[in-house]
């Protein structure tokens, strides 16, 4: 999934390029949006939906209209942030996910206006923009150049979309975690550099050997950069094989292969101190 966040000042334009952004995009693939919408609340203590929140469930789901009229679904949810929300975008198999606002994130940004001190910014616009047809070009190439955000879910999902999965058997998965304690050491973070395009040339030389093999009808993989929290997701394997017996085998040598292969560099932080881990093999 390609996620392109637009930021700006309150009024400046910000849900203008968003629906361009939108309806462009869409022609592209699937598109899903998230809006920081400020203090405001959706489920009103009124509400049953407010009712049964207040009341300590820790997730609300509320399901609008008839089947034979159509419905909608809303959910509310306790300790979600966008990160949270994102995942679940991608867990749908979105393709594209426009964010409204969040400025204080990390995310590949348009800025709208002289909007100052935003990190990761990728494009700037005017204020009072003109949606004009070259423009709009310009900022869906943008989205477009953003690396793709993957889930497990997501995997799973493009994995059965192959059309050789009608032979197979068994889809297989294999997630990679940090390790927060070690022995007596307590790791709080892992942080991963790719040497590009050649990590990239690794994992798809990877992928296209296994897939060579009898039985292995697809191999997706996808290894997370930046800083990644000890017990947080570091690297993605889904396999379809057509028999368990080709799939386990399939999976341990993929693991084992992107250690070897792909040159990815890991800085460890313990509590005693920071290293590179290479540097010490």
């Amino acid at each position: 999934m390609k996620v392109i966040s637009v930021v700006g000042y309150k009024k400046s334009g910000k849900t203008a390029l968003v629906s361009a952004l939108v309806r462009n995009l869409s022609g592209l693939g699937t598109v899903g949006t998230v809006k920081h919408m400020g203090e405001q609340r959706l489920n009103p203590a009124d509400t049953d939906t407010g009712r049964h929140f207040d009341a300590g469930a820790d997730v609300v789901i509320g399901i609008t209209g008839t089947e034979a009229a159509g419905t909608e679904l809303v959910s509310f949810s306790r300790n979600f942030n966008l990160e949270h929300a994102l995942d679940q975008l991608c867990d749908q198999g979105i393709d594209f996910a426009v964010v409204e606002g969040f400025k204080e994130s990390k995310l590949p940004k348009i800025v709208i206006g002289d909007l100052q001190e935003i990190s990761n910014v990728v494009f700037r616009v005017p204020t009072d923009i003109d949606m004009h047809e070259e423009l709009t070009s310009s900022l869906v190439g943008v989205a477009l150049a953003q690396p793709d955000r993957y889930t497990l879910e997501a995997l799973i999902k493009k994995a059965r979309k192959n059309p050789a999965i009608r032979k197979a058997g068994a889809i297989g998965t294999f997630t990679g975690i940090v390790r927060e304690l070690a022995g007596n050491e307590r790791t709080s973070k892992l942080e991963f550099e790719k040497y590009e395009p050649e990590a990239s040339k690794a994992l798809d030389c990877i992928r296209e050997d296994l897939k060579k093999k009898e039985g292995i009808l697809e191999v997706l993989i996808h290894h997370k950069t930046g800083v990644i929290k000890a017990g947080e997701d570091i690297v993605y394997i889904v396999i379809a094989a057509a028999h368990r017996t080709e799939l386990f085998p399939a999976l341990n040598e993929a693991i084992e292969r992107i250690k070897a292969e792909a040159p990815i560099w890991k800085k460890e932080f313990t509590e005693k101190e920071e290293f590179w881990v290479h540097d010490r093999e």
